[in-house]
C-alpha cells in the first residue's frame, strides 16, 4: 500500500466517526476511494504473459483524482496525447492566485467561486495577448488546471496556465510571437484578473458577503518562461493531474500523528511538518473538488470548439519561426506495460472484471 492510503486506511473510519455528520459527500467518497484501491472492491484485470504464457492478474485502481495511485497513469497518458498536439515554440506557465482574506470565502463557495477564477484569468490573459504591443493576436491558445493547496496543505486556491508564446491572428493569418522571456506583463495582468472576478461575483450575486478589505490586496499573477515545446510539455505535464501530497513526501506515521516533508518558496531544503492523523486528513480532504466539476480547461485555439484548428496554428508557427517538427520533434515516451513476475515478459491484456463481490467465481466457495 502507498503512505497516503496506509493513513486513511488506519484512520479514515475514525474521522468519519468524529466528523460524519457534517461532511460533504464527495469527502466520504474520497476516503472510500483510497482506502479500496487496488483492492477486490474494484475487481481485477488479468493478462497473459507473451512470453512464458502464464496469466496474472491484478487489483483494479479505484480512478478517483484525489488518489495518488492513479494519477501518474494519467499523467502520461495526458502527456502522451499534448506531445501529438504540441505547438512548436517556447512556453510559459502564468500562475493566478487569490490574496488571503478571499480564501475562506472562496472554500464556503467553491463551485461558483472556482468558474469565475477561471473565467476572470483566461478573459485577462485573451485581452492582454491580443495587445498589439505584446503578442498581438486575437487568438492563443492555452490551458489551466486548478490547484488549491499550499506546500503545508493549506487552502490557497490558484490556476497554473501553459501558455505557448504567441498568438494567431486572424486578421492577417499569420502567427505573432511573443519574447522568449515575456508574454504580457504581469502589472497589468494583476489588476484586469482582479476586475474581472470582481464582475464574475456581482453576475453570481455574491459580491456583498466578500469583505470589503479583499478589493484593496493585490491578486497576485506570476509568469515563468519554461523554455520550448516538448521538453517543456514534460515539465509541466506533473502539475495537470498532481494531487494535494504526495506518497513521497510522508516521512512517517506513527503515534496518531503524519510527518511529511515541504520546501518554502525560494528554498531548496526540505522540512518536516508533523500534524495528528485527524488534522492531516482535514487538510487533504479540503482540496476534494466538487463533483463533476472540470479542473482542467482549454481555450483558445486549444479548445475543441476553436474556429482555427489547431493544425493551421502548427503550420503557422513553423513559417513563423522556420522550425521543422519533423525534424526537431522529440518522439514521446514509450508506453510503460505490465511485466510478467515469473519471467520478466510483457504481459498482455486479456480482461477485466469490474467488481469482484458481484462475480459468480468469487461468491461460490
Amino acid at each position: 500500500m502507498g503512505a497516503i492510503k496506509d493513513i486513511f486506511t488506519a484512520y479514515g473510519n475514525e474521522y468519519i466517526s468524529l466528523f460524519g455528520h457534517a461532511m460533504p459527500h464527495e469527502h466520504r467518497k474520497v476516503i472510500r476511494a483510497i482506502t479500496t484501491c487496488r483492492s477486490s472492491e474494484h475487481g481485477l484485470i488479468v493478462y497473459t504473459c507473451r512470453e512464458c504464457g502464464q496469466r496474472q492478474s491484478v487489483f483494479r485502481s479505484c480512478g478517483n483524482r484525489h488518489c495518488p495511485t492513479c494519477q501518474n497513469h494519467k499523467t502520461r497518458q495526458w502527456l502522451s496525447h499534448r506531445l501529438e498536439e504540441q505547438v512548436p515554440t517556447h512556453h510559459f506557465m502564468v500562475t493566478f492566485t487569490v490574496p488571503e482574506p478571499l480564501r475562506a470565502f472562496i472554500r464556503s463557495n467553491q463551485r461558483l467561486c472556482y468558474e469565475a477564477l477561471f473565467t476572470a484569468s483566461s478573459s485577462a490573459l485573451k485581452t492582454l495577448a491580443a495587445n498589439e504591443r505584446f503578442a498581438g493576436g486575437d487568438i492563443p491558445g492555452f490551458f489551466g488546471v486548478l490547484h488549491t493547496w499550499g506546500r503545508q496543505l493549506t487552502y490557497h486556491p490558484h490556476i497554473h496556465y501553459i501558455v505557448p508564446g504567441g498568438a494567431y491572428s486572424t486578421k492577417d493569418g499569420y502567427w505573432h510571437p511573443s519574447r522568449p522571456d515575456f508574454f504580457v506583463p504581469v502589472k497589468a495582468l494583476s489588476p484586469l484578473f482582479k476586475a474581472r472576478f470582481k464582475e464574475e461575483m456581482k453576475k453570481a450575486g455574491l459580491y456583498a458577503s466578500i469583505p470589503s478589505e479583499v478589493w484593496e490586496t493585490p491578486f497576485n499573477v506570476n509568469s515563468q518562461a519554461v523554455g520550448g515545446n516538448e521538453n517543456a510539455l514534460r515539465y509541466l505535464a506533473p502539475y495537470v493531474f498532481k494531487v494535494a501530497i504526495s506518497d513521497s513526501r510522508i516521512v512517517r506515521v506513527e503515534n496518531h500523528s503524519v510527518s511529511f516533508r515541504y520546501k518554502k518558496p525560494g528554498s531548496e531544503r526540505w522540512r518536516t511538518m508533523t500534524l495528528s492523523a485527524m488534522e492531516f486528513i482535514r487538510r487533504f480532504l479540503q482540496h476534494v473538488l466538487p463533483s463533476g466539476f472540470m479542473k482542467v480547461r482549454y481555450y483558445g485555439f486549444m479548445h475543441a470548439s476553436s474556429r482555427v484548428c489547431l493544425r493551421d496554428i502548427i503550420l503557422a508557427v513553423e513559417l513563423a519561426s522556420g522550425f521543422s517538427r519533423a525534424v526537431s520533434r522529440i518522439p514521446p515516451e514509450p508506453p510503460v506495460y505490465p511485466v510478467c513476475p515469473s519471467c520478466g515478459g510483457k504481459l498482455m491484456y486479456l480482461y477485466s472484471i469490474l467488481s469482484l463481490r458481484k462475480h459468480p467465481a468469487m461468491n461460490s466457495s
